[in-house]
């Protein structure tokens, strides 16, 4: 594939982020998510056109940033096919290979698979203009090692909270590190501080790593402590219920 066509496949997959809330895709992605087990060379992911016209499919792996275009993008995957034409009512299954480059051996790594869908192009015979839409969809995927310790399921109660004020930030927020060896997802998120509540946008904190939350209006640190209430979700794409956990109240950040 040229150059000059990934830029133009990306370009419509970023129109899709913006325009995706007015239509509905008719390709869609079997699963929320892509447990790859260290242990394994490839991986199985199954796509269908639940629609009534056939689509161009493109289909890439990227690290997290979801502006970068296709080509510029490395991974130790190779995804096949890569592109493809895919009939209405009909199925393809995408062939997750991995390269064996080296990836961290005592934590899961993560990545997003992005499939992308450029329907047919559109007719005005009534001499009416048509807005034409690209799709994309784009679920995380999880590289797993073996014998990793723990388990997924277990990881998000070894979630830390904390409230902290960081050098060079505004306000306070919420820092969440997982000690764990798994990606936690997390479904919902709210802090109960100096008699508030805050809904947080949930998002998911790496393996071994902290992510932090603004929060807005919260002004002090509490006197009488705080507490957070969140779920996670799990490899099947189900959310486990809200657990609460106490909120360490650290100051200043250095």
């Amino acid at each position: 594939m040229s150059r000059w066509i990934s830029k133009v496949l990306a370009m419509l997959a970023l129109n899709a982020i913006v325009l995706g809330g007015l239509a509905h895709a008719s390709v869609v992605i079997t699963g929320t998510r892509v447990i790859f087990p260290g242990a394994s060379r490839e991986v199985s992911v199954k796509l269908d056109n639940d629609g009534k016209a056939p689509a161009l499919v493109q289909a890439w792996m990227d690290t997290g940033n979801e502006k970068a275009a296709p080509e510029s993008i490395k991974v130790p995957f190779v995804l096949t096919p890569s592109i493809f034409r895919l009939d209405p009512g009909k199925g393809q299954t995408l062939r997750m290979v991995y390269t064996g480059e080296p990836l961290p051996a005592d934590k899961e790594s993560l990545f997003w698979l992005n499939v992308l869908e450029i329907p047919p192009k559109a007719r005005s015979d009534d001499g009416t203009n048509k807005i034409q839409l690209a799709f994309r969809s784009r679920i995380k995927v999880m590289y797993r090692p073996a014998g990793l310790p723990g388990s997924a399921e277990d990881a998000p109660k070894q979630l830390r909270w904390e409230i902290v004020h960081r050098d060079g930030t505004k306000g306070y927020e919420l820092a969440v590190s997982n000690p764990s060896s798994y990606v936690v997802n997390l479904g919902s998120v709210e802090l109960e501080a100096a008699g508030r509540k805050h809904e947080i946008e949930p998002q998911y904190v790496p393996a071994k790593d902290s992510i932090y939350f603004p929060i807005p209006g919260l002004t002090t640190v509490p006197a009488n402590g705080a507490t957070v209430t969140y779920s996670s979700i799990d490899d099947w794409g189900l959310i486990r219920p809200a657990t609460p956990a106490q909120v360490i109240s650290n100051g200043t950040l250095h």
